[in-house]
């Protein structure tokens, strides 16, 4: 503990003295609670890695050769150096020879498969409005910058960041057999051909209210909109005269504008936009000079120092490929079953006082209360990792002629074929959102399940060797956040079957916009490192942070020697956080989650126990007066 009051910042109190001294290692943007776990995840899986590779370690999980077979080729680097750009030139050649865009109509079903940048993003999701099915998508491409905000006249980082995206360019196109004065070229027509997207796509902000991203339309209008792009040719190459006859628009802007961007006229901008795009993207699995130069942008926007080891590259590449099955050996291998049926107990401890919440909610009429109760006595609880590993992994067969850039190649399209290939099958609901090894937790609102990987329940989170009141402060406020998300202003519409459907009453639902709006006016405007949060682009994690305290808190009450101080100082440290500036300004723009020291200290303010545990008065700076304290849930 430092020496500021508790009662003035509880973030800087439990964790003044270790931000003091942590040091953010030179390969990662930020360092505290859910970094170092994952840290020392990688760090474990790392050494595991190592062994298996050496054939000094064994498994009998089948798709975890095929992943070790990866890790060797991405080590491999003699041959990957030899190589060079060679494996990648087939690739640009085809774009290269592209003269018209019939002729991108042609070769569009194998760009998509290759991940070849195309002017539009598509694939195959769970339908929104009935979560049983899955549905065809659409969206926008993706900008350079990390949003449309970047690209405003006043935005000096935007134009920062651009100048930094044009020496990687440069940088890497000096590979290609493009000439000179063709480099220049392709990359200023790369600029000019983004900027004309920025126009049209979404922004951050936008893409947070998530329901408004479901927009069913029939194919022949969005063909409409894409012409001269044969959008019906190309799914014809899939799905044959089985075309689907709705496609759910993520982006109507971006589509329904796609001429803006995309025509007959400027097709040479996009061709050059897409050669540039895609030579990046693949630049990682070529050589390390290329693999370095390609992540240069991205470490200018994460204030990152330097790329991570080739043993840990390889490592995080492969933990990404071959996730599901790496997330399953971690859980098998070191999660205990004593703690799997600890949290479960819990969670389901969590929910049933949630429903005594929802019971005793004094904004909500009883036809609204029960449903909200409904929704919860069927949320899916999927704690640790999954049970099976799902046969799409089985399919990723690594060859050991095959460059690292080939068996990448191959994984993508098999990738892409499976997730095409659901369009016609139910929704996998046995499908997790995380793996096992992941440091996080989710809410999916289309399934209305919770999902909550074996590697966060560790300290600070959780532990059999904590107290019950400090694991309520840890993993039980996260399980918590992630219940309140069923009920936050996005997941309020989804039903317990993971539909988008009213089911408030009128009056009820106004009342909740209401106090949605006094929690966007409780944290917006807050000056942070030189820039001011935005309530309305973090307000869905807010309340979620708000009805996970709550909760939480009510349990408290409910436990015999129920220690809240312990439950806040456990609640501070699990969301201690130490960041490369570049890379908090990063979040303050995009991130839909409050920046981690105003979540400490904020959230707690609106709760009568925390007045209580600490003393806190009027004259503390942790105090805010009854009137402006936000309870939702």
């Amino acid at each position: 503990m430092s020496d500021i009051r508790i009662e003035d910042d509880l973030y800087e109190a439990v964790n003044g003295e270790w931000l003091k001294t942590a040091v953010i290692p030179e390969d990662r943007p930020t360092t505290g609670g859910f970094a170092i776990l994952d840290q020392e995840v990688e760090k474990l899986l790392m050494e595991d890695f190592a062994h298996f590779a050496k054939g000094e370690k064994k498994t009998n999980i089948k798709e975890m050769a095929y992943a070790i077979e990866l890790y060797k080729k991405i080590i491999d680097t003699k041959r990957r150096n030899e190589e060079g750009i060679k494996p990648l030139l087939k690739t640009l050649e085809d774009i290269n020879n592209l003269k018209c865009v019939g002729c991108l109509n042609n070769k569009a079903y194998d760009f998509f498969l290759s991940d070849v940048q195309l002017p539009f993003q598509a694939g195959v999701e769970a339908d929104m409005g009935d979560a049983t099915k899955n549905s065809f998508i659409i969206l926008g491409p993706q900008t350079i910058l990390p949003d449309t905000t970047y690209y405003l006249e006043d935005n000096q980082a935007g134009k920062q960041l651009l100048e930094v995206y044009k020496d990687m360019a440069k940088k890497a196109l000096a590979f290609t057999p493009l000439s000179k004065e063709e480099q220049e070229e392709y990359l200023a027509d790369t600029i000019s051909f983004d900027a004309l997207i920025a126009k049209k796509v979404k922004s951050q902000l936008e893409w947070a209210d998530y329901v408004k991203n479901y927009n069913p339309m029939p194919l022949e209008e969005v063909q409409s909109y894409l012409a001269p792009f044969d959008f019906k040719g190309m799914l014809k190459n899939q799905y044959g005269d089985n075309l689907p006859k709705e496609i759910i628009v993520y982006d109507p802007k971006a589509i329904k504008e796609f001429n803006g961007y995309f025509n007959k006229e400027n097709f040479n901008l996009f061709k050059h936009w897409s050669y540039v795009t895609t030579l990046l993207k693949c630049a990682k699995v070529l050589s390390e000079e290329l693999a370095s130069i390609s992540t240069i942008f991205r470490r200018t926007l994460m204030g990152v120092e330097k790329d991570p080891v080739l043993e840990k590259q390889a490592y995080q590449i492969v933990s990404r490929v071959f996730s599901e099955p790496i997330g399953v050996y971690y859980g098998r291998e070191y999660f205990g079953e004593e703690a799997k049926k600890d949290i479960v107990s819990l969670v389901k401890k969590i929910i049933e006082m949630y429903k005594v919440r929802m019971k005793e909610n004094t904004f909500l009429e009883e036809a609204t209360k029960e449903k909200a109760i409904l929704k919860l006595s069927t949320i899916e609880i999927k704690m640790g990792y999954p049970d099976y590993i799902h046969d799409l992994y089985s399919s990723f067969a690594i060859e050991k002629e095959d460059s690292y850039f080939d068996a990448m190649a191959k994984i993508t399209r098999l990738r892409s074929i499976d997730n095409l290939n659901k369009l016609y099958k139910p929704v996998d609901r046995s499908e997790w959102a995380m793996p096992g090894h992941m440091v996080n937790a989710c809410y999916n609102p289309s399934a209305n399940d919770i999902t909550f990987p074996a590697a966060i329940l560790q300290k600070p989170f959780y532990s059999i060797h904590q107290s019950i009141s400090e694991n309520l402060g840890g993993i039980g406020a996260v399980i918590g956040h992630e219940i309140s998300h069923a009920f936050d202003n996005n997941g309020a519409q989804f039903d317990e079957k993971g539909n988008i459907k009213n089911w408030w009453t009128e009056k009820d639902y106004e009342a909740f916009k209401g106090l949605t709006k006094d929690m966007i006016d409780q944290f917006d405007g807050i000056p942070f490192h030189g820039g001011k949060v935005n309530g309305e682009l973090v307000v869905s994690e807010n309340i979620a942070d708000n009805g996970g305290m709550a909760v939480t808190l009510a349990i408290m009450h409910t436990i015999p020697d129920s220690d809240f101080k312990a439950y806040f100082i456990n609640w501070a440290k699990v969301w201690c956080m130490k960041a490369k500036e570049q890379f908090i300004l990063y979040l303050l723009s995009n991130d839909v989650h409050s920046p981690a020291k105003l979540r400490a200290n904020i959230t707690p303010r609106n709760f009568s126990e925390w007045y209580s545990a600490f003393d806190v008065k009027e004259t503390d700076e942790m105090y805010i007066p009854k009137e402006k304290r936000v309870n939702i849930w």
